[in-house]
């Protein structure tokens, strides 16, 4: 069974502010982990050819060692920072937007940003450089505790202002946060996406439902050494301990918050 490394990146920065520094990466650092990737023979590609090779072609045409390199939200870091390192590498990525937190979304802008996000010009020219460009709701919202009304509203907005402004068509989704529930994944589905990413910290496999596709988080604190058991798929249930524990624990809440709000009526 072939099992592919996803990772989920944030901020790739020197500098990060105070609320993205925990998930934020060093350029210097980003640079040493494509280094890793490219002198241990692993093949990036974007999370839309890997849900086509593994979901459709049963993995016929995946390379030897595939991986793939996802980056949530839309900083302008990456276009700063990441994008020309990719380009260096000849590596492709996968950037999942906020279409509400964008630079200059204008009447559109909604939620609010964690620090300076990419502008329309920006994730044009990236995806013009072999980015795939994917949606990440419209305001960053936590997906499974809204009404379906605005479930949907976040999904299909965010889907069609990409695809009207960059002319681009948007396949794949990531969830914010990571959260889900059956019936988000249902609302994504017909919101005409095909596949979707969690994060759940884990190697991803043809066996994965296409709409919870794990990732494992690349953060601040993940060393080399760290970086380079997860892509090689060891150790994952111990590196990933801490971060699985604390989503099991979150899961609940979110359920029961969104019960109680359900007979309370705000649902």
């Amino acid at each position: 069974m072939t099992r592919v490394p996803i990772l989920m990146y944030h901020s790739v920065s020197e500098r990060p502010n105070d609320e993205t520094r925990p998930l934020a990466v060093r350029p210097s650092d980003f640079a040493d982990q494509l280094g890793y990737l490219r002198d241990h023979g692993f093949t990036p590609i974007t999370f839309g050819a890997l849900v086509t090779a593994l979901h459709e072609d049963d993995g016929r045409d995946l390379p030897a060692r595939p991986v793939v390199l996802t980056f949530d939200d839309g900083y302008a870091d990456f276009h700063t920072e990441a994008l020309p390192l990719l380009e260096k590498a000849g590596a492709p990525a996968t950037v999942f937007l906020t279409t509400g937190w964008l630079a200059d979304a204008g009447q559109d802008a909604a939620g609010r940003p964690l620090d300076t996000m990419l502008t329309w010009s920006q994730a044009a020219e990236a995806a013009s450089c072999g980015v795939e460009l994917g949606g990440h709701s419209h305001s960053h919202p936590q997906l499974d505790q809204l009404s379906d009304a605005d479930l949907r509203e976040e999904l299909r907005r965010n889907k069609a202002l990409i695809e009207d402004r960059l002319g681009l068509p948007v396949p794949t989704m990531a969830y914010p946060y990571g959260y889900s529930s059956a019936r988000v994944r249902r609302e994504v589905a017909r919101a005409g996406y095909t596949a979707a990413c969690a994060v759940a910290n884990d190697v991803a496999s043809g066996r994965d439902d296409v709409f919870t596709i794990p990732r494992l988080t690349i953060a601040k604190g993940t060393t080399l050494s760290t970086f380079g058991r997860a892509v090689h798929d060891r150790a994952i249930p111990l590196i990933y301990l801490k971060e699985r524990l604390l989503t099991k624990g979150f899961a609940v809440v979110r359920r029961t918050r969104y019960g109680l709000r359900r007979v309370r009526g705000h649902v």
